[in-house]
């Protein structure tokens, strides 16, 4: 193993310990104080380095290294719920030297990629390249939940126009569905506490209600009675992926005889499965379900493809009168396959793989999408397991190093020595 990659290991293990999911706000601490000193750990290590950095009032940080026109790299400290069904700590940071594996929430999602950037632009100054641009690393704290983070900076300073966020896939991803989240009301009747779900993005890996036990409906659904609450467990996988996923709201909603809910949510109700384009099909998965006053409201992860008319969406929900509300929208992203910063990424992917690239398109959404020409630039490979919002995420020591490389290579060609 090269001392960088040690090095590398170790830095994310210290960054995974912050249990940077959103939290109470509180002076400086936007996000609650785990996701504070999560930032201020980030830039205190890229000071170390030699970097001039800024806090952006607890809302993101940022990290400057050349002169010139920007070029960002944007990252996110922040992480979803860990959820359950972890066999370590899921804030643990565990290095397991055996399994050549760093674990814990955040590993790939984002921080592992935000390390192994951060030391590809302490390599370069170290070897002494001066970009004729000014790399910006920027970390967001609120990516998963809402992307106020991104709002802030934006008040602050001036967004680079060009850039990456390694966020996602490579070789690269020149295109991102759009993306809504819908929250849907339902009456409630004969059963409480109604609950599942910890963030809108994630497939619901556990769901439970308080009501009557029925052992016929319980073994039909699978389902479990615990301590006067039926219970659900699923599997979870990211919104924009629910087919990797096992959503454990859908039996729980039959169990209780919410049929017309479970036709809306769960069924092809509104005839959008089989919408698509050249960036995927559209998805729609409900992934969190609360209940107060009366009613259950479900919140849905809706990702559409590029070229599709969101309001075609919100038609469909209007027309069968269902009382519903947005909670977070973005628009879609799209950069031409054929432009300078995607054949560039492309080409840098091959030289450090060997193997051939082709940009592709996904339905996650990145923060490649607030740049005018933004891309998401790995970290995942082919190959690499899917463990993104699911338990015992983890990155390996070859998946690190190699991103490593990849970033130290893509700085240099994109912002060129002067």
């Amino acid at each position: 193993m090269r001392d960088i990659t040690l090095e590398m290991a170790q830095s994310l293990s210290k960054l995974i310990r912050f249990p940077s999911v959103g939290g109470e706000p509180a002076d400086g601490a936007p996000f609650g104080a785990d996701v504070k000193d999560c930032l201020n750990y980030f830039l205190s290590l890229a000071e170390s380095f030699g970097f001039g950095t800024r806090n952006y009032d607890g809302y993101a940080g940022e990290v400057v290294f050349g002169e010139g026109e920007d070029f960002a790299i944007l990252c996110h400290l922040d992480v979803v719920p860990a959820g359950g069904n972890w066999s370590r700590p899921p804030f643990s940071g565990d290095i397991d030297f055996s399994e050549g594996r760093i674990y814990g929430r955040g590993a790939v999602d984002d921080k592992g990629p935000a390390i192994a950037c951060l030391f590809a632009m302490k390599a370069l100054k170290d070897g002494g390249f001066r970009p004729a641009r000014t790399v910006k690393l920027i970390v967001g704290c609120n990516e998963e939940s809402g992307w106020r983070c991104l709002e802030h900076y934006k008040k602050c300073a001036r967004l680079p126009e060009e850039g990456f966020s390694p966020d996602a896939e490579f070789p690269v991803i020149y295109a991102e569905k759009g993306i809504m989240h819908v929250e849907f009301r339902f009456p409630a009747h004969g059963f409480s506490d109604l609950t599942g779900g910890g963030a809108t993005n994630v497939v619901c890996d556990l769901c439970s209600v308080v009501c009557p036990a029925d052992e016929a409906k319980l073994a039909k659904y699978m389902l479990t009675f615990e301590n006067g609450r039926v219970i659900s467990r699923g599997k979870s996988a990211h919104g924009s992926t629910p087919e990797r996923g096992k959503n454990a709201i859908s039996p729980v909603l039959l169990y209780l005889g919410e049929y017309k809910a479970h036709e809306l949510l769960f069924e092809n109700f509104f005839h959008l499965k089989g919408v698509r384009d050249e960036t995927g099909e559209l998805t729609f998965s409900p992934n969190v379900v609360r209940q107060e006053n009366g009613f259950y409201y479900v919140a849905c992860d809706i990702r559409y493809p590029v070229t599709y008319d969101r309001l075609k969406i919100l038609e469909k929900f209007e027309s069968e009168h269902i009382p519903y509300k947005i909670l977070h929208e973005q628009a879609p992203s799209y950069v031409d396959r054929d432009s300078p910063l995607v054949k560039n990424l492309c080409a840098v992917y091959e030289e450090v793989t060997r193997r051939r690239a082709q940009p592709v398109a996904i339905g996650g959404g990145t923060y490649a999408r607030a740049l005018s020409r933004g891309v998401a630039f790995g970290p995942v490979d082919v190959g690499d397991a899917d463990v993104v919002h699911r338990p015992d995420e983890f990155i390996t020591f070859s998946q690190l190093e190699k991103c490593y490389d990849i970033y130290k290579l893509a700085l240099e060609r994109l912002t060129k020595s002067r």
